[in-house]
């Protein structure tokens, strides 16, 4: 364009002039727009911490929380900041973003560690970015912004290495002269490179470069060969030739056509609702030809789905295919008669059986409704439709599962316990430990005043605990040695095709549960009924 200028050719640099314009324009109202979605989205969310301060319980954006602060986090809270625990209440944190584990991580604020304690293990550490599912907690916070454990491994990406050739030395640490000439050498080549544009930026970048290199030598070469033709005359028609053969060999459109196909193929993305902040990363992202990823919250999303349900002396329900776990209303239900131990499971298991509404399955089916009851009561989580068709979950990703299964019957936690009248009011809770690996909760019927223990756990751990399996809701039988290997190998029939199996159980309570009354947990989880297993 200089050259164009230069010799008063001012079509040929006009053109050349308006389409590097027109790839200015393109790109910075292509990048604009989503930068203008990106700070909608950024207003949105504006998250926000309890902290304490001067003693006063206050809330303030996460942005504002500093290192001293004491913070209070409940389930459903983001943590904003690394934060050292100084009390937990059956307290647990989604750490998937952090460290890969798909499960959430029970923390302890009594725990000590050592400095080189990696982040999976330091339980009484809550970490950034993590997300609270159960309990409740407060801790002191220690790191914000970049310092935090999800701040340093952006700040790991972020880094650039050194722009010199380390020196290659032999087994004894020694170099000789040749080893720093070559040194010096690939480290001038770098600067070259670095100054031509062949390797720096994204693959399609450096192959634009590597093919600007090329074209240009060759519009010097074809220059060089007309003046030549023309014995080297400095005639301006002469020079205006050799520039034009030149220039004919720059494919001057091709940087527009690049652009306009990646801000088309920006918008397809839009479409499938993926904002483009920067037409680079497409770029980058067309070059990918395999991807390494952790599978929690990519491949899969962290969450989890209940698709078998085994009752004694009914049968097996079954859940259909869904795209969406928090919805209860998508997904059909099968029953078959049959136990787990006796089916075959294959691609298309779910369709085993009898299909039906929820509604005629729980028709005279006083096993199944005592099943739900234990499973929605003795479950910490909430599941709720927050707009028409769009369902929200709150708490544990294991009990999310279950409470959205329960759902289909509606047999809904909230259901029986909120509302102006509920039906059911809990008295006592025993969180799940990893000691005994079981949860329970004392819960009684408002209308009868009757109480009753629900308990939920390993399958092990709730035969131990177990006395008797009901058989339809009233009549029970003792658990024989005949009895419990059956229960065992109903949960490996299930376990053996990747599902996590869990246990159900409850027995009437007769004493009476006293408000801030110390309960012994032995004694309440005793002489249970065994209810039925659940895989997810």
């Amino acid at each position: 364009m200089a050259v164009s200028f230069a010799i008063q050719s001012w079509i040929e640099g006009g053109v050349i002039a308006a389409i590097i314009i027109l790839n200015i324009v393109v790109g910075f109202s292509q990048e604009f727009q989503a930068e203008k979605t990106m700070d909608s989205l950024r207003s949105l969310s504006s998250p926000t911490a309890n902290t304490v301060r001067d003693g006063k319980n206050l809330t303030v954006p996460t942005a504002e929380i500093v290192p001293g602060d004491m913070v209070e986090m409940k389930t459903g809270d983001t943590v904003p900041a690394d934060v050292r625990l100084v009390e937990a209440v059956n307290f647990e944190t989604d750490e998937a973003l952090l460290t890969g584990e798909s499960l959430p991580v029970r923390k302890d604020a009594d725990a000590t560690f050592g400095d080189d304690t990696g982040p999976g293990d330091r339980l009484n550490v809550a970490f950034g970015s993590s997300t609270v599912t159960k309990g409740r907690a407060r801790g002191i916070v220690f790191a914000t912004g970049m310092y935090t454990e999800i701040g340093s491994i952006a700040a790991a990406l972020r880094a650039k290495g050194s722009k010199r050739r380390p020196v290659k030395r032999n087994s004894k640490g020694k170099a000789g002269p040749h080893r720093y000439a070559q040194a010096y050498a690939m480290s001038g080549f770098d600067a070259l490179g670095r100054f031509l544009g062949v390797n720096v930026g994204t693959p399609l970048q450096k192959k634009l470069s590597w093919l600007a290199v090329l074209l240009f030598g060759i519009a010097v070469v074809c220059a060089i060969i007309v003046l030549a033709a023309n014995e080297f005359s400095n005639e301006k028609e002469v020079i205006i030739y050799a520039v034009a053969t030149g220039l004919s060999m720059i494919p001057a459109s091709l940087i527009v056509v690049l652009t306009i196909t990646m801000a088309a193929g920006t918008k397809r993305m839009v479409e499938r609702n993926v904002i483009v902040r920067n037409l680079k990363s497409l770029e980058a992202l067309g070059a990918v030809t395999d991807i390494c990823s952790d599978k929690t919250g990519t491949l899969t999303q962290g969450k989890m789905v209940a698709k078998k349900a085994w009752i004694p002396s009914r049968g097996t329900y079954s859940v259909g295919d869904s795209n969406e776990p928090y919805n209860p209303t998508l997904g059909d239900l099968f029953f078959d008669a049959d136990q787990p131990r006796n089916m075959k499971f294959g691609s298309n298991d779910q369709r085993k059986g009898k299909a039906a509404e929820p509604t005629e399955f729980l028709e005279n089916n006083q096993p199944l409704q005592d099943y739900l009851t234990v499973a929605s009561l003795a479950n910490l989580a909430t599941v709720h439709e927050s707009h028409p068709g769009e369902w929200n979950a709150r708490g544990d990703p294991t009990e999310i599962a279950i409470q959205v299964f329960v759902s289909r019957f509606d047999w809904n936690r909230q259901r029986f316990t909120d509302g102006d009248a509920p039906t059911w009011k809990q008295l006592a809770e025993f969180p799940f430990d990893s000691t005994v690996k079981k949860m329970s909760v004392i819960f009684e019927e408002i209308k009868e005043g009757k109480r009753h223990v629900f308990t939920k756990g390993a399958v092990e751990r709730i035969i131990d605990s177990c006395t008797s399996i009901s058989l339809d809701g009233l009549q029970t039988i003792p658990v024989v040695p005949e009895v419990r290997d059956d229960i065992l190998a109903n949960m490996e029939a299930l376990a053996s095709f990747g599902l996590r199996v869990l246990a159900f159980a409850s027995r009437d309570f007769t004493l009476d549960v006293k408000k801030d009354e110390e309960l012994n947990r032995n004694e309440i989880e005793t002489d249970l009924t065994f209810r039925g297993l659940v895989g997810m």
